[in-house]
Formats: structure tokens, sequence, C-alpha cells
């Protein structure tokens, strides 16, 4: 069979509350989020692995604290006593380190902030004490801020997290796929992303619909 034209559209993420599936992996951080006003100290770092939920949460947060988003690399052109004056979400954390200037940066927003009675959330990859960073003041204060971690997913949030995957590519799959691809790809949020764009980019090319053959067809080829 000849291969089919393929096109690279856009991936659209549902980041809505809704759209948030709760299971024993993350019911402690959904809780923290949605119980935010409550957070010692106003602040709180969440951790978990890429493809988590971790932006997700942020903005569920955003939506409801009215805070602003922003990249802990590009704390060194923000303007800090601006971001400081409301809520704001840091991400990223851990990838700052060694940077000095982010790393100061960040240190200032999390004192002025806190000075001025705002909340801040902060997201990584790693626990706080396996973040590297390089200012000890700014080690100290990230350590002592309380964590939620997200874990890896349990086989349902697997399913839905595949699901919506699939949701934000456009795709739907036959009933039968994705129960498939749980039981035979491993536990995690980055195999979920990767099967699912490697299904994405099989069906096109082929032009076959995305069901358990072409699943199967897949992973034997893995």
């Amino acid at each position: 069979m000849a291969e089919q034209l393929s096109f690279d559209l856009p991936v659209r993420e549902a980041r809505g509350r809704e759209d948030f599936f709760v299971s024993p992996a993350n019911a402690e951080a959904v809780a923290m989020i949605e119980g935010w006003q409550g957070w010692p100290s106003h602040k709180l770092v969440l951790t978990g692995p890429p493809g988590s939920g971790k932006t997700h949460l942020v903005h569920v947060w955003a939506a409801l604290s009215g805070a602003r988003i922003v990249s802990a690399a590009d704390l060194p052109e923000a303007d800090i006593p601006d971001l400081a004056s409301g809520p704001v979400a840091i991400e990223d954390c851990d990838a700052i380190a060694g940077n000095r200037p982010a790393e100061e940066a960040l240190f200032h927003l999390h004192n002025l902030a806190l000075a001025e009675g705002r909340s801040i959330l902060f997201t990584a990859e790693k626990p706080a004490n396996l973040w590297n960073l390089t200012l000890p003041d700014l080690a100290s204060r990230m350590q002592g801020t309380p964590a939620s971690p997200l874990h890896e997913p349990d086989d349902t949030l697997l399913g839905v997290v595949l699901m919506k995957l699939l949701a934000d590519r456009q795709l739907s799959p036959t009933p039968n796929t994705v129960p498939y691809l749980v039981r035979r790809i491993d536990r995690s949020f980055a195999a979920a992303r990767d099967v699912v764009a490697r299904l994405d980019s099989l069906s096109l090319s082929t032009g076959r619909p995305i069901n358990r053959a072409l699943a199967a067809k897949l992973l034997d080829n893995a």
C-alpha cells in the first residue's frame, strides 16, 4: 500500500479542571491545588515526571487563583516586582540549576511574593533537595517548601491519559484499542505520550484507522 500524505497538525491540550482525572496517583496534589488558600506559608512545590499533569494543574490553579504562569528560565528577563504583585506559578524550577541569573531571580521573586502575602506555586520533576541549586539561600528555601508529588499512573489513570492524549490530537480509537495498549506498554506517562505519537504517525502514513490491529502492528514492530 502506498503511504498517505500526512500533516503535522497542532495538538490542542485540554487543561480545564474537568479534563483532569483524579486517581490515587495524583489525588493528594489535586487536593492541594484546590485547597490552595490553605497552603502553609502560601507556597507549594508540585513534582512529578514529564506528562504527569504538572502543567495541567498549574493552569487549573491559575484559573482558581488568577495567577500568572512563567518558566523559571525566563525569570532573568521578567519584571519581578510585577510578578510578585499577585499569585504566580513558576514552572520547571529544577531546570535552572547552575544558571546564576535565573536562580537569583527566583530567589528574589520568592522573597518578594511572600513578603507581599502572595501565593506561589513551583513545579519540577524532582524533589527540591535534588535540584542541585548553587545559590544556598534559594536551595534552603525551596527545600523548606511543602511539596506534593504526582506519581506514575496506575492502570486506570494510564487508560485515561491515553484517551486524553488521543483526544488532544483529535483521534478516535476503537473501544478496544486503549485497553489493549494499557496491558502492553510501560506504566508511565512518557510511554503513553510516545505510543500515541507513534500511533498517530502510523495512522496518517498508512491511512488506517486507529484500532487494536494498528496498535498491535505498532508494538510488534517496536
